[in-house]
């Protein structure tokens, strides 16, 4: 099994379960890691063989920007479903980071893994 991955995509969306958060937007970062076989683009030198992580990241950049989930694991699984789904991407390790969402804490967030890794 061969990983991609994408770290630190930095998007702000409205996101929390406080009044405050349902008004400004706050940053996250995402980060992706995703099953793909790579040898047939690694032969062609060709991106249209491989899972096109700009793709996916503005694809995911959208996204974010335009949800209003109240649960970062609500926000992680529907960027799952959309690498999943969209992108022919076997499996998926979604990483969603809520940076100084805690006083005293640098970083909270949720991990998830959804497909099957081989």
């Amino acid at each position: 099994m061969d990983l991609l991955f994408l770290r630190e995509l930095k998007v702000e969306a409205i996101i929390g379960i406080y009044d405050w958060e349902r008004q400004v937007k706050q940053p996250l970062l995402i980060d992706l890691d995703m099953a793909a076989d790579v040898a047939r683009a690694a032969a062609t030198d060709r991106v249209e063989d491989t899972v096109n992580y700009k793709d996916i990241a503005k694809r995911l950049i959208a996204f974010v920007e335009e949800s209003q989930f109240q649960l970062v694991e609500t926000l992680a699984e529907r960027i799952a479903d959309i690498v999943l789904n969209e992108y022919g991407v076997r499996w998926v390790r979604v990483t969603l980071h809520k940076p100084g969402a805690i006083r005293g804490s640098r970083d909270v967030g949720v991990q998830i893994e959804r497909g099957q890794r081989d």
